[in-house]
């Protein structure tokens, strides 16, 4: 059986921790900050790790990486 592929966007966009969780950057920055409060960009800073429903999902996209 040959290897799988992972998502090119997927591995640009999540990692996966030592413990198995998925770490994503937070949503919501990339643009149209001018209307945003300065407490919600306060917050979206770094990274945020994925719910376990998300998380399923996105490893399912990255088959070596678990």
């Amino acid at each position: 059986m040959p290897k799988m592929k992972t998502k090119s966007s997927a591995k640009k966009r999540f990692k996966v921790s030592a413990t198995g969780k998925v770490i994503a950057s937070q949503a919501g920055k990339q643009h149209g900050m001018i209307k945003r409060s300065n407490k919600f960009l306060r917050n979206a800073r770094g990274t945020t790790v994925l719910c376990a429903a998300d998380a399923k999902i996105v490893k399912g996209f990255m088959p070596y990486d678990r």
